[in-house]
């Protein structure tokens, strides 16, 4: 039997440490096929991506994927455990037998220690989480906390780590799913995920390139060591076309628009904006002039900069708590969307279509659904500060990339 590789990626942008990640898990699963499915516009720790998704699919697919699938809105903005329920649940559909991801730790059996650890003591761990939420505490670190308390001298994976946390969930995800499913892990080189300086070494975190490219206001050879030279090709065609990479300065206008225009009852009604947040949020724009200025002045030890960033997501798309209880079931997906393939990935596709659960869609225009209309939704506002008018349309009624390997060059 043939393997198919799954991997959940940003890439935000496709870096050195991505192209090791690929061709090492490639490597260690034996794989014939490499499905990555990817965060659209806006990514899991409530950020805009650097360039549109259809940049980061050609990044993607000149990397080694195969089939690139889009992990919509409702679950890419969110935590770490519905943002891996979605992804895994995706790549179960299209028939993935093996996941491989990055980790700190570097092996894939303390994280099955971890899972069966929590089972075990789910009661205990939720005590201890629910006295440090009291306290003032993140719900991440007051989840990292309790967990170390009740587990420190055991052999299993510390969660303290982002990339460890997400493939914490992972194999939770499998499980849930009861998914033919096996995991593997490739160690992280170097840099740490939130290392924010350039090493000297040619492997850097997403953190520090995104930094440095901000820092230079947008010049890329100052990361070129860092990235493929089909990165760079791709960034600097971005650059020249749209003069600058998305930040959260380019939509605070729109941010603060929003905010100072809906009464806060309606900001209350926004997913993940509780606790009177509607009145931080309401006082902090009046009094601030910058991004960074309005979420130093909202954030708190309770609000971590990360949550903070994503509800602003669902403010900028006016996602309520209704709609995502309706529609945001991470484990069922409502459709598989694909944004890029290698003729290898199409006819993976073709050999997989008529046993798919659930619709598969090439162009939004082909489908009418509402978490479809987010992601359109999405992919618009992200591409407001670069082109509003030609912006508007495309997403509607792009097609997918499609790859050749063996010259090289896009076919669309």
């Amino acid at each position: 039997m043939n393997n198919v590789l799954g991997v959940v990626v940003e890439y935000n942008p496709f870096h050195n440490g991505h192209l090791f990640h690929l061709q090492q898990s490639v490597k260690k699963t034996d794989a014939h096929i490499t499905i990555a499915v990817m965060s659209g516009s806006f990514l899991q720790r409530g950020e805009p991506a650097l360039t549109d998704k259809w940049t980061r699919t050609r990044m993607a697919l000149k990397g080694g994927a195969d089939l690139v699938i889009e992990l919509p809105y409702i679950y890419s903005v969110q935590k770490a455990e519905i943002f891996s329920d979605g992804a895994v649940a995706i790549l179960n559909s299209l028939g993935a037998n093996r996941i491989c991801f990055g980790s700190e730790d570097g092996s894939v059996e303390p994280f099955y220690n971890a899972v069966n650890k929590i089972n075990e003591h789910k009661a205990e761990l939720d005590q201890l989480m629910k006295a440090h939420l009291k306290q003032g505490m993140s719900y991440p670190k007051a989840f990292s906390t309790a967990f170390h308390t009740l587990f420190k001298e055991e052999e299993i994976v510390d969660l303290s780590k982002p990339n460890n946390i997400l493939g914490y969930h992972y194999i939770k995800a499998i499980s849930k799913l009861g998914a033919e499913i096996i995991p593997e892990t490739v160690h992280r080189l170097q840099a740490q995920y939130h290392d924010s300086s350039l090493p000297e070494n040619p492997i850097a975190s997403a953190t520090a390139i995104r930094g440095s490219l901000f820092d230079k206001d947008g010049d890329l050879q100052g990361i070129k060591s860092y990235i493929p030279d089909a990165t760079f090709r791709e960034l600097a065609d971005f650059k020249n076309n749209f003069g600058t990479f998305a930040h959260w300065d380019l939509y605070f206008p729109y941010l603060q628009y929003k905010i100072l225009s809906e009464p806060p009852e309606r900001l209350a009604g926004l997913y993940d904006c509780s606790e009177g947040l509607e009145h931080r949020l309401k006082k902090a724009v009046s009094e601030t002039g910058s991004f960074t200025e309005f979420m130093e002045a909202i954030k708190t030890k309770r609000y971590t900069w990360t949550r903070l960033q994503r509800l602003l997501v669902h403010l900028l798309l006016n996602t309520e708590q209704e709609f995502m209880e309706q529609y945001c079931e991470p484990l069922n997906p409502p459709y598989i969307r694909v944004l890029g393939m290698t003729g290898e990935g199409r006819r993976h596709l073709s050999s997989v279509k008529k046993n798919l659960p659930v619709p598969l869609v090439s162009r939004a225009a082909e489908m009418n659904h509402p978490v479809l209309e987010k992601d359109i939704l999405a992919a618009r506002i992200h591409s407001l500060p670069f082109h509003p008018k030609g912006g508007l349309q495309k997403e509607y009624k792009a097609v997918p990339v499609q790859f050749d390997k063996k010259t090289e060059t896009f076919l669309t």
